[in-house]
C-alpha cells in the first residue's frame, strides 16, 4: 500500500467533542495559549483515522518547538518526523522521502504554539464546556492548510487543559483525525529521537 503525507497525520473527520454549538461569548485564546507555552515536551499514545474511515495507531512524541515524531503501529511502513526546520514522511515500503517547511504544514501552530496561534488562532463553539476547540488558519496562506486542536479541561494539568487531539486539513481537502491518549507532559525526550534512517539507496559518484 502507498501512503502520503496529506493522507496521513497532517491532513479531518471532525472529532466528535467539537461538534457545533450556539456561539461562544469569546474568543480569548489565552488559557489555550498558556497551556502550549508551559508544555516543553509531550508523549502519548494515538489512533488516526483518514476520510475514508481507516485507522491506524502509533506512539506519539513532541518537543517543542518545532519537533515531533509519529512512530507508527507494526506493519506501516512509516515514520513522520519534524527535526525543528523540516516535516518528512518517511516511506520505507517504497524507500521514498518527502519533505516541507513546516511552517506550510497544519501542525505548525502546534509545534511553535507562540508564534501562531495568538495570530491566526480563533475558538470554535462546542457542545460541552469542559472541551475548549481551536482553529489555527492563515487566511493569507490558505495553501497551509487548517488545523483544528480539541482540548479537554483537567484539574492539575498545565494551564488545567489537555490535548485530546486535532484534526486537520490540507490544500486538497485531505482531512485526518488524531485522537490521544495516555498524554504525559514535561517527561524527557531525547533529541535523538527526531532523527530518522534515510532508506533512499546511496548514489555512487
Amino acid at each position: 500500500m502507498k501512503y502520503t503525507l496529506a493522507a496521513l497525520a497532517l491532513s479531518p473527520v471532525l472529532l466528535a467533542t467539537s461538534a457545533a454549538a450556539p456561539a461562544q461569548s469569546t474568543n480569548d485564546l489565552s488559557a489555550v495559549v498558556a497551556h502550549m507555552q508551559a508544555v516543553s515536551t509531550m508523549t502519548a499514545s494515538f489512533t488516526q483515522t483518514d476520510r475514508s474511515g481507516k485507522a491506524v495507531s502509533g506512539k506519539l512524541l513532541l518537543k517543542r518547538p518545532g519537533h515531533i515524531r509519529f512512530e507508527y503501529q507494526k506493519g506501516v511502513p512509516l515514520l513522520i518526523v519534524a527535526d525543528g526546520k523540516a516535516l518528512t514522511l518517511i516511506d520505507y515500503e517504497v524507500k521514498q522521502v518527502q519533505r516541507w517547511p513546516i511552517k506550510n504544514s497544519p501542525l505548525a501552530a502546534l509545534l511553535d504554539p507562540g508564534k501562531d496561534l495568538a495570530r491566526f488562532g480563533k475558538r470554535v463553539a462546542t457542545a460541552d464546556p469542559n472541551v475548549v476547540s481551536v482553529e489555527v488558519r492563515d487566511p493569507k496562506r490558505p495553501e497551509y492548510g487548517t488545523i483544528t486542536m480539541v482540548f479537554v479541561k483537567q484539574a492539575g494539568a498545565p494551564g488545567g487543559l489537555t490535548l485530546n487531539g486535532w484534526v486537520s486539513l490540507d490544500s486538497k481537502n485531505n482531512r485526518t483525525s488524531i485522537r490521544l491518549s495516555g498524554v504525559k507532559f514535561n517527561t524527557a525526550v531525547a533529541q535523538s529521537a527526531f532523527t530518522w534512517k534515510d532508506p533512499r539507496p546511496t548514489r555512487r559518484k
